[in-house]
């Protein structure tokens, strides 16, 4: 399976009814994260961040206080989602 495998209609919608913690928005696949604390939130991007190095995919990342929100398309694949970010989603998903 490439990486550049793209996610679309029908194909991005049954991943995403499969994946309720992730929507479809703008262009990208978003997850928002709730903790709570700060200090838990931090500890998830702890573990996000090593997981997107061994992916060697980033997504952009927020974090207010308690919160995270990750967002994520592929460049290379002209802003597509991809097999790339559906992989990356899954392993976040498993931390």
């Amino acid at each position: 399976m490439s990486d550049f495998e793209i996610y679309e209609g029908e194909k991005l919608e049954n991943w995403l009814s499969t994946n309720s913690q992730w929507i479809f928005i703008d262009g990208e696949i978003k997850a928002d994260y709730k903790f709570s604390n700060f200090i838990e939130a931090f500890g998830f991007l702890s573990k996000v961040a090593i997981t997107v190095e061994k992916h060697n995919h980033h997504p952009r990342i927020e974090n207010t206080y308690n919160r995270v929100t990750l967002s994520m398309h592929t460049h290379d694949a002209g802003n597509k989602i991809t097999h790339k970010d559906i992989e990356l989603a899954e392993a976040i998903d498993a931390l």
